[in-house]
C-alpha cells in the first residue's frame, strides 16, 4: 500500500487522518481544524473507501487504528514532511543569504584568508565567526555551521565536498642558497637547515613529502605547530622548509621564496568541507561550500581538475 497513489487533492484528507490518529477523536479533530465531527468521519470513510481497507476500530468512546491504519499513517507522515520540506527549500532559494555562520579552519587556513575575504566581498551579508585551530573538532556538539579539515572523512554525521587538493614545495629564500648552496638530491637535504611543522593533534612531525629521503634523516633547525612561522623563517633565510604549494605560490611567482628538488617531491593534501548532515542546507552555508569549491583552488595550475564542480553548478555533497 503506498499513500503515493493518493492525488494531490486528497492531500487535505491525508491532513484529517493523521490529526485523527493523533488525537484519536473525531471530535477533538473537527475541533482542531475547524469542521464538524461529521465532517471528519466522512473524510476518513471516503479515505477508507478509496484505499479499500479500514483505517480505524471504531467504538462509542474512541477510535483506534488498525494494522493497515498504523502502516498508513507513517507513510503519510513522511509524504506530508517531503511536501514541508519541497516547500522550505523552494523558500530557501528566494531568500538572501544572511546571518552568522561558524566555521573551523586548520591554521593552515590563515593563509586562504584571500579566499575569505573575497567571499565576504561578494557576501556582505554574511559573518563569518572564524576558528584557526588544527584540533579534531566535533562539529554537532560545538556548534560549527562548516569545519575545512585535509584528510579523508570519518564521521558518519556529517556531509562533505572535496575543495581541492594542493601538492608540496621544498622552498627557501634566494639568499639562503646563496650561503648554503643548492639541494641537488634528497640525501643533500641532510646538509641543510630544515624547517619542520608539528601537527598540534599527535605531537608528531610532519613528514618532508620527499622520494627517497630516509624518515628522520633532516636536522631540525626549527620547529613550528602553525604554517606561518615556517614561511616567515624560511623567507628570512633561516632555512628551508617543505610546505603546501598553495602556501608558498605567491612567494615563489615573486622571488621571495625558490622552490628546488621539484621532480623529488610527491603527494598532495586533500581540502574538505564538513557540514552536519541535514535535509535542509542553510543558503548562506550552501553559498559557503559553493564558493570555497569553485574558488580556494581555481589559481592552482592544475585548477581543472581540483575543482568540485563548474562554475555556476553545484556538485552534490557526499556523504561520509
Amino acid at each position: 500500500m503506498s499513500c503515493m497513489s493518493i492525488s494531490t487533492d486528497s492531500l487535505g484528507a491525508l491532513n484529517v487522518f493523521i490529526q485523527a490518529a493523533e488525537t484519536r477523536s473525531f471530535t477533538v479533530t473537527g475541533r482542531q481544524l475547524g469542521v464538524s465531527s461529521s465532517a471528519v468521519g466522512k473524510a476518513i470513510a471516503r479515505l477508507e473507501d478509496r484505499m479499500g481497507v479500514r483505517l480505524f476500530h471504531r467504538s462509542t468512546r474512541a477510535i483506534t487504528l488498525t494494522a493497515e491504519g498504523q502502516m498508513f499513517l507513517e507513510r503519510c507522515r513522511r509524504v506530508l514532511s517531503e511536501l514541508e520540506a519541497a516547500e522550505l527549500e523552494l523558500a530557501q532559494t528566494r531568500a538572501r543569504p544572511a546571518g552568522q555562520l561558524r566555521v573551523s579552519l586548520p591554521l593552515v587556513g590563515m593563509l586562504m584568508m584571500p579566499t575569505l575575504t573575497a567571499f565576504m566581498e561578494t557576501w556582505p551579508e554574511i559573518e563569518l565567526d572564524l576558528d584557526f585551530s588544527d584540533r579534531l573538532v566535533d562539529v554537532i556538539e560545538e556548534g560549527f555551521d562548516a569545519v575545512i579539515r585535509s584528510g579523508e572523512p570519518t564521521d558518519s554525521r556529517l556531509m562533505t565536498r572535496r575543495l581541492g587538493s594542493s601538492g608540496f614545495r621544498v622552498v627557501g629564500s634566494p639568499a639562503y642558497f646563496e650561503r648554503h648552496g643548492t639541494p641537488r638530491c634528497a640525501a643533500e637535504l641532510a646538509q641543510h637547515r630544515c624547517l619542520h611543522h608539528r601537527y598540534p593533534s599527535t605531537g608528531r612531525l610532519e613528514p618532508w613529502h620527499i622520494e627517497g629521503l630516509a624518515e628522520g634523516a633532516l636536522p631540525r633547525t626549527a620547529i613550528s605547530s602553525a604554517i606561518e612561522p615556517l614561511l616567515d623563517m624560511a623567507e628570512h633565510g633561516l632555512g628551508i622548509a617543505c610546505l603546501p604549494d598553495f602556501a608558498v605560490r605567491a612567494h615563489c611567482a615573486d622571488g621571495r621564496l625558490v622552490a628546488v628538488l621539484e621532480d623529488a617531491v610527491k603527494g598532495n593534501a586533500e581540502f574538505r568541507v564538513y557540514w552536519p548532515s541535514s535535509r535542509h542546507i542553510s543558503p548562506k552555508l550552501r553559498v559557503f561550500v559553493d564558493f570555497m569549491a569553485e574558488t580556494l583552488f581555481a589559481s592552482a595550475p592544475e585548477a581543472a581538475s581540483f575543482r568540485s564542480s563548474p562554475t555556476g553548478k553545484s556538485s552534490p555533497p557526499e556523504e561520509t
